[in-house]
């Protein structure tokens, strides 16, 4: 990652610090993105100076609809290039029945969890497209893959975000920016402890169970994934975009023996299933 310029949302807490950290260790220089201004301070001075590398910070709450063009704004007078987008950034809204859930809180967690990361890659896709080519990382979560039952503003946002990154691969590819999601895993996080603290009764029987598990197991490793991320920006993964994978369940270390066979199908993709995947014979489906 030397000579690579990255935007990092989300930095200083759980997983997106891990990110700075390995990346800033991987020779990059950073614009790192978070609300608190504390935070983003306490991060930089832990980092540690680094002779060619530059940090940069923008304290910025995307919930507002406004802070992703403060942010570019701010990062392109400040950088020559951006090599790497990952929006990290989310949080994770109203948890029980949809009909129950605060409206507000619903929305908001649609601007900051979908619309925020949109807006960014909108932002900075042709700033990249003029450099000739760059990376960008969507992390996904659970319920994209398939229903969550009272997480619906988080799932139905990492759903879209999901979709949306493997439409915006297509329209970048002939740029050589490439778009892919990252399916982390359940992290010990503060979004964990949310789920935790709101018991089964809002989160249902499954979804705490499973998070006081990872509570007390230490869930998935934060590194583990930091090095996906930094594999899929690398110039190893040249040909790999449009797609979700998984930090958790995916043979990452192998990923480059299959390239060819990644970017000519729908392996790691969102997908209808229809009869025949299923060996039923009935339907019109080909």
């Amino acid at each position: 990652m030397k000579n690579r310029y990255c935007l990092i949302t989300g930095a200083t807490r759980g997983f997106g610090e891990v990110l700075a950290r390995e990346f800033w260790e991987a020779g990059a220089s950073l614009a790192l993105i978070a609300r608190s201004r504390d935070g983003l301070e306490r991060l930089v001075a832990n980092l540690g100076k680094r002779s060619r590398q530059e940090v940069i910070t923008v304290a910025a709450d995307l919930a507002n609809p406004e802070a992703t063009g403060e942010i570019v704004g701010r990062v392109r007078g400040k950088f020559p290039r951006l090599d790497v987008l990952i929006n990290n950034a989310a949080i994770q809204g109203p948890i029980g029945s949809f009909w129950e859930n605060d409206w507000e809180e619903w929305v908001k967690t649609i601007q900051v969890d979908l619309l925020s990361p949109i807006a960014l890659c909108r932002a900075v896709s042709p700033w990249m497209i003029e450099q000739g080519g760059g990376s960008i990382i969507n992390l996904s979560g659970g319920g994209a893959t398939g229903p969550r039952a009272n997480f619906s503003a988080y799932a139905t946002a990492k759903t879209g975000l999901v979709r949306f990154s493997e439409t915006l691969a297509e329209e970048l590819r002939p740029y050589n920016v490439r778009v892919n999601c990252i399916a982390p895993g359940a992290m010990n996080t503060a979004m964990l402890n949310e789920v935790v603290d709101r018991g089964a009764d809002a989160a249902g029987q499954k979804e705490y169970a499973q998070a006081v598990k990872v509570k007390q197991s230490g869930g998935a490793s934060m590194q583990r994934v930091a090095q996906l991320c930094l594999f899929l920006v690398s110039d190893a993964a040249r040909g790999i975009s449009g797609k979700l994978i998984s930090a958790v369940w995916d043979p990452i270390t192998s990923l480059p023996e299959h390239l060819d066979e990644l970017s000519g199908s729908d392996i790691y993709t969102l997908r209808r299933i229809v009869p025949k995947d299923r060996g039923k014979t009935w339907g019109n489906e080909q």
